[in-house]
């Protein structure tokens, strides 16, 4: 692992990977001063919806991490860039949390959360605002046939006291119900990393994509051709290598045995 010093671009996962909850790892500060140290720079790379780029920034200053808006790239920020692309002009019902909604509108879409027949497109997230009603909504939506897309595929999200259903979840009960299956945009898809490439004007030699989930973070790399990092300090075990046939890079405990 000792090339990894000289990677310009660390893509960091977040839950399970620099902390757990509340709780930042203690090998998550050293190792950011590891890579400025050696003139690297860091991106935090999450497929969670649920959250602004505002609210990661305060929770990350309260762990003693000092963030600003241009070290996220998120599974919102690649959303936005696809809809924009793609369903510019559409009307679109979002089933996610608050958060979520204004950023899309933010970037000028037209989000909207109240169901009506003249919606174009629906778009699921890591919805922790969830009501039965929104379910509803969307098993309509996807009964009469509009477009289907998913922020990303993630079953559970790591929490201090366990795991929790994520957005994969939410859109398996949505398959079951209508047999519509989504598009998803986040990890293991390759919009976040070639996002974050653009943005920060780096090569795919000079990257690395670092989680603690196979089939999204190590997944991710391995379809975007960036080497990755599996760490076992959240949700992935050596075990789901075997099982999922997914290959990283390397290797670690934690991100402390990095470098």
């Amino acid at each position: 692992m000792e090339k990894l010093k000289n990677k310009k671009l660390f893509l960091l996962d977040m839950d399970g990977t620099i902390y757990l909850g509340d709780c930042l790892f203690p090998e998550t500060l050293p190792f950011l001063e590891n890579i400025k140290r050696n003139g690297g720079r860091y991106a935090f790379m999450t497929n969670n919806s649920s959250k602004s780029a505002s609210a990661y920034i305060e929770k990350l200053n309260r762990l003693g991490i000092k963030a600003e808006k241009d070290d996220f790239v998120t599974s919102v920020n690649a959303t936005a860039e696809y809809l924009i692309e793609n369903h510019k002009s559409d009307k679109i019902y979002v089933m996610g949390t608050r958060s979520f909604v204004s950023e899309l509108l933010e970037c000028g879409l037209n989000a909207v959360t109240v169901y009506s027949e003249d919606i174009d497109v629906l778009v699921a997230g890591y919805d922790t605002e969830l009501t039965y009603q929104k379910l509803i909504d969307a098993c309509k939506l996807l009964d009469r046939g509009v477009p289907f897309i998913a922020t990303n595929p993630d079953w559970v999200c790591p929490t201090a006291d366990g795991y929790i259903p994520d957005c994969g979840s939410f859109c398996e009960m949505l398959k079951r119900a209508t047999g519509r299956e989504p598009k998803f945009i986040g990890k293991p898809q390759v919009y976040m990393p070639l996002l974050a490439l653009k943005r920060y004007g780096v090569e795919k030699e000079d990257a690395v994509v670092i989680g603690d989930r196979l089939y999204t973070d190590v997944a991710c790399g391995v379809n975007s051709g960036i080497d990755s990092v599996f760490v076992l300090s959240g949700e992935g075990t050596l075990e789901d290598i075997k099982e999922m046939g997914i290959e990283p890079t390397y290797i670690c405990k934690n991100i402390g045995e990095i470098f």
